[in-house]
């Protein structure tokens, strides 16, 4: 057999495509070996980005930093791997949760692949990021057609998250498992992983119910795993009678989950020649009644159940089309998504260099740019010769490393479909970057001598996924997909982001993010969702504690959502004193130890009342526990102030509450302001206030604070009870008197003395002083109001004066020097007397003039000359003077005015004589004198009326 006689060869590697996923996260789950075949390993994951900016990736196994790689554009970087991360033979390690399998971590996307060999055998595992993890896969490995004790099927799952549940079920009853377990006695495998954990599952190829019986398998988890399957040793070629296998190598693969799957597919050759009955390709069903197309038949070639696979050249091996040049390629399609594996050759005409490459499914939202594949010709140790292929959309303008190629290296059509195309290029070595104006996905099919390997790059999911181009949560995590489509639109838990339209967003929210996108002609898509959570925010926090326990609330300083009470923990406790939390509101309570008085601190965490989003914040706390100032209550005693009597202006500073240095005082209207630090007294040195309390915040250089109080006491004003105003005559002087008992005296008049004499009517004030407070005391001297003759009624000889005003009572007289106390007078003689008035001070008397006119009692109009007329003409010089004459019944029989000269001749009208008999008459006017006093004068007249 060849494998005997290659003694001169170094390594015999699979041709197994490299397929890889840039992303911001990778995956690499263990696999199981046969001991035999374990032999002078090497392994190391090979890194390389588009980013031009250097940024470090972390790699991990058992959650534990293996180390840490700097990787840029053009500076692809290498990390050697132990075996025992990834790889066992150990069968105590089989059917067990481990500690193995490999994770890493960058601040930007990057390609990494899984590089490894041993003795004649090697193998690369490409990851695909993000698209490579889920909830459920069929496992995939290849027909084991050589059956002996040196080949297995293996599958390596690996859990992403801590309490994941996991089972394996639904493949053959057939199937026996290395530790003796079989299909029958446990047709269902169950166990539970934590993140970095991964459970290891391997079958013996020289069992006969090993070839097929675990193709198909149903792996479901409640989170996220990752998968590894295929052979470690594998061979499926079919041998042609007398033919005989050459040797075996590793086929391994990484898989992806059902929801990344798609039913159109391309697969471009690889180097083994068609009659070898190697290059074929391997489709397993996820969905009953999945129809199978091959090139351009118009009727399924096979219709396939759940799980159930299907070999497309093992019973016609013409499947494979020659498009011209020896270029090679097939087209799938199918009814439902399924997985198609693609089988390998590396070298023409040797079985022995089997491969095994997952195949991404056809669309048209593939990427435009494949940037970078690192150092695409190296499997460790050695460089080979490799083939680049290429598929892309028909019409697409392609490049590689930025020039294109010549026309015998494509495109080439597909049979079967006219929307995509197929290009080879030879000799591919480096760092290689593939454009196309369309979709385009790439892989390789490299070797030399006996060693060979290939993979694909990208499109790995039916439609775009969102990765993170830097960071992990909020903030700092930055999202993108792939910068090749033509419209972004982000959402946030299904609703648009304004503005949010490029191949990249910030999140600054947590929540569910998707990107609807569009290119070309394609239907719109939308990416799966990528939850962004906020991380847990770290902050330091200093307070102190006075006076004993000092209760902290937990609040978050971002975040809206509500604090769990039951979330709150104490992550380290404080070292002097005690900290306990209330289980049912979430409230620490530190108490310091006994006289305890210095720093301490201590730690506590908490988070949100959103369950898919949960918040969390640890906070370290920093204590200063203090003493606080010993403060006492004062008093202090101000004047009145002139402009407002019940205040008084204090300085609240002048307040003896404290004797102890280095302290602050700041001045409040009441307790409550003082706690709360609201409506500081801020010019305490002029406070304005009444008789009251202010409160002064003591406080020390550590914070702590007493309140002590200051009672306010405002001297109110103190008078004289015996200065009073005065009333006196104007021509008057009087004694002005404020009273003893007051330690000084000053007047408007500038004495000094108790009283002052000689004050004459006006204003005055005086300054009492009480100790040292002053009250200015106005006091007035008022002239007496005198009194007015309201009106005077003059009856013949009799005079009747009315006073008002003044102080009553009041005294009459006629002449200023004999006086009475009645207003009437008699006999008053014909003329112009004056009447004289005062009142009860006595002052100098009013005057008014009066006049009395000649009384007429009787006329007699008989136009003789004598007593014809009633004539009161003398006095038609008086002010508003009033003449009327009435009958014996009220009537009004004649109005004297100046046009009939105030005379009246006996008639009506002027023309007929009234009848002899008595008539009333009376006289108005107002004394022009004084304050227009009305005269009322009023008599009877007889008329003898000779008609």
């Amino acid at each position: 057999m060849k494998k005997l006689l290659l003694s001169f060869l170094l390594l015999l590697v699979t041709i197994n495509p490299l397929l890889a996923q840039r992303d911001t996260e990778h995956w690499f789950a263990p696999m199981a070996a046969r001991s035999t075949n374990v032999s002078s390993p090497q392994q190391a994951l090979y890194f390389s980005t588009d980013s031009t900016t250097p940024f470090p990736v972390e790699i991990y196994s058992n959650n534990t930093l293996l180390g840490t790689v700097t990787v840029s554009k053009g500076a692809p970087q290498t990390f050697t791997i132990p075996l025992g991360s990834i790889i066992t033979s150990n069968t105590s390690e089989l059917f067990t949760p481990v500690n193995k399998g490999l994770y890493t971590k960058g601040t930007k996307p990057y390609f990494v692949t899984f590089r490894f060999s041993v003795l004649s055998h090697g193998e690369i595992l490409t990851s695909k990021g993000k698209a490579g993890i889920g909830k459920k896969f069929y496992a995939v490995v290849s027909p084991i057609e050589n059956p002996i004790t040196a080949l297995n099927f293996t599958t390596g799952i690996m859990a992403t998250e801590d309490n994941t549940q996991v089972t394996v079920s639904d493949y053959s009853a057939d199937v026996s498992f290395s530790n003796g377990w079989t299909g029958v006695t446990n047709p269902t495998l169950t166990f539970t992983l934590n993140k970095g954990q991964s459970y290891i599952i391997e079958g013996v190829g020289d069992k006969a119910g090993n070839k097929e019986g675990f193709i198909g398998a149903k792996i479901e988890a409640d989170k996220p795993i990752s998968v590894t399957n295929g052979n470690f040793n594998g061979q499926f070629a079919i041998l042609p009678a007398g033919g005989f296998f050459d040797g075996a190598d590793i086929v391994m693969d990484q898989s992806v989950p059902t929801d990344r799957l798609g039913n159109e597919f391309v697969l471009v050759k690889g180097n083994g020649d068609i009659s070898e009955r190697m290059e074929d390709a391997l489709i397993v069903a996820t969905e009953g009644g999945t129809q199978v197309y091959i090139n351009n038949s118009a009727t399924p070639v096979v219709t396939l159940s759940e799980g159930e696979s299907y070999r497309v050249n093992k019973l016609s091996n013409t499947n494979y089309i020659n498009q011209g040049n020896n270029h090679y390629n097939m087209y799938i399609k199918t009814t439902k998504n399924v997985y198609v594996y693609q089988l390998l050759a590396g070298v023409a005409t040797s079985n022995a260099t089997v491969g095994f490459n997952y195949i991404p499914p056809l669309n048209c939202y593939l990427p435009r740019k494949i940037d970078e594949i690192g150092n695409i010709n190296i499997l460790p140790p050695t460089t080979n010769n490799v083939k680049l292929n290429i598929l892309t959309e028909t019409g697409a303008a392609v490049t590689v490393n930025g020039a294109t190629p010549p026309a015998v290296q494509g495109p080439y059509p597909v049979l079967g479909t006219s929307s995509w195309v197929s290009y080879s290029v030879p000799n591919v070595t480096g760092n290689m970057t593939i454009t196309s104006s369309k979709a385009v996905t790439a892989g390789i099919s490299g070797g030399s001598g006996v060693v060979g390997y290939g993979g694909y790059f990208a499109g790995f999911s039916s439609i775009p996924v969102i990765a993170k181009q830097t960071g992990d949560c909020i903030p700092g995590i930055v999202l993108e997909v792939d910068d090749s489509f033509d419209s972004y639109q982000w959402y946030r838990n299904n609703t648009p982001i304004p503005t949010a339209i490029s191949n990249s967003y910030i999140p600054t929210q947590s929540g569910e993010y998707t990107v609807k996108i569009t290119v070309g002609s394609c239907p719109p898509i939308t990416t799966p969702v990528y939850k962004v959570y906020t991380c847990l925010t770290e902050t330091t926090m200093n307070e102190t504690v006075c006076d004993g326990v000092k209760l902290i609330v937990p609040t978050f300083t971002n975040s809206t959502q509500s604090v769990v009470p039951g979330s709150v923990t104490i992550i380290t406790p404080p070292v002097n004193g005690n900290a306990v939390i209330d289980p049912a509101t979430g409230v620490i309570s530190y108490a310091p130890d006994f006289s305890y008085v210095g720093p301490d601190s201590f730690v506590y965490k908490f988070c949100g009342n959103n369950p898919d989003f949960t918040d969390c914040e640890e906070v370290t706390l920093n204590l200063t526990v203090s003493e606080s100032p010993v403060v006492n209550n004062a008093a202090l005693r101000v004047c009145f102030m002139e402009s407002n009597p019940v205040l008084g202006l204090f300085n609240l500073t002048n307040a003896p509450v404290t004797t102890q240095p280095g302290v602050t005082k700041k001045y409040y209207p009441s307790p409550t302001d003082a706690d709360n630090n609201t409506n500081e007294i801020l010019n305490p040195a002029n406070y304005e206030a009444p008789t009251g309390v202010a409160y002064v915040k003591v406080i020390n250089a550590n914070g702590c604070y007493r309140i002590a109080e200051v009672t306010l006491t405002v001297l109110p004003p103190v008078k004289s009870s015996v200065l009073v105003d005065k009333i006196i005559c104007i021509e008057d002087t009087t004694t002005l008197d404020a009273g003893p008992g007051f330690n000084g005296y000053e007047w408007s008049t500038g004495a000094t003395t108790q009283a002052i004499n000689n004050a004459g009517v006006g204003t005055y004030w005086v300054k009492l002083k009480t100790g040292d407070c002053v009250t200015l005391q106005p006091v007035k001297v008022y002239a007496s109001d005198q009194p007015v003759v309201s009106n005077i009624d003059i009856s013949n000889t009799t005079v009747t004066v009315y006073a008002i005003g003044g102080n009553p009572p009041y005294q009459y007289s006629l002449d200023n020097i004999l006086w009475q106390d009645s207003n009437i007078f008699t006999d008053v003689p014909r003329g112009t007397p004056a009447v004289y008035v005062k009142d009860s001070y006595n002052c100098d008397p009013i005057t008014v003039e009066i006049t009395i006119p000649n009384l007429i009692n009787a006329i007699t109009p008989n136009d003789d000359g004598v007593n014809d007329v009633l004539d009161y003409s003398l006095l038609s010089g008086k002010k508003n003077l009033e003449f009327t004459i009435f009958d014996r019944y009220g009537s009004k029989v004649f109005q004297g005015d100046k046009n009939n000269g105030y005379k009246w001749d006996g008639t009506l009208g002027g023309s007929k004589r009234v009848p002899t008999g008595n008539y009333w008459f009376e006289i108005h006017w107002n004394e022009p004198s004084g304050k227009q006093t009305q005269v009322n004068y009023t008599g009877w007249i007889l008329v003898k009326s000779r008609e």
